[in-house]
């Protein structure tokens, strides 16, 4: 009669243990949960910051760039006149510093991974600033889109967040090889990266 009371104690002790066991495997589960909830809502989250370009190197060139954050992708869109027509480079610089005349305050391109100048997506390497050339139409203006999984919107990681520096217009075409920018002229619109 004795054996009962203590397999009574011992199937008990199991019982408890195995619960506590679920109860941990439960609690796990629903923090991993939760945490990709909250991940899924912030890259859902839609973020946009628009700003005004201003003339430089006594350009006349001026317009807006609006970049878009949403399910983990920056979109920009710029919008441009005052160009001669035909091609011109635009790039994101280093520093959102547009005080200079020749737009040079901003530092070189946007280059936190440190690869050569180069085409955008090229196997040889780019700088995260490399977005590229655009054609002016006949009356000087121009519409730029651009799509990136590379770039962030204040998110703080220093190889994507696009936040404190600056988007330049050349007045000349980005040649792609030239280092360390592209050999693309003189900077003739700036605009600061800011919130």
């Amino acid at each position: 009669m004795k054996r009962l009371p203590i397999l009574m104690v011992c199937a008990s002790l199991v019982f408890i243990t195995s619960c506590k066991n679920e109860k941990k495997e439960t609690e796990k589960v629903v923090e991993d949960t939760t945490e990709e909830v909250k991940k899924e809502v912030v890259e859902a989250k839609v973020k946009t910051v628009t700003m005004e370009l201003e003339p430089k190197s006594d350009s006349g060139v001026k317009g807006k760039v609006a970049f878009t954050q949403e399910k983990g992708k920056v979109t920009m869109i710029a919008y441009l006149s005052g160009l001669t027509e035909g091609e011109h480079a635009i790039h994101i610089h280093e520093k959102a510093d547009c005080s200079s005349d020749d737009g040079k305050s901003t530092g070189g391109h946007w280059n936190p991974t440190f690869q050569p100048h180069g085409k955008w997506g090229d196997e040889g390497g780019y700088h995260k600033g490399d977005i590229g050339n655009f054609t002016a139409n006949k009356d000087g203006e121009a519409k730029i889109p651009f799509e990136t999984d590379e770039w962030c919107i204040g998110c703080g990681d220093e190889k994507k967040d696009i936040l404190g520096k600056a988007v330049i217009v050349h007045q000349g075409v980005d040649d792609f090889k030239s280092q360390p920018s592209g050999a693309a002229g003189a900077r003739i619109s700036c605009a600061g990266i800011i919130e």
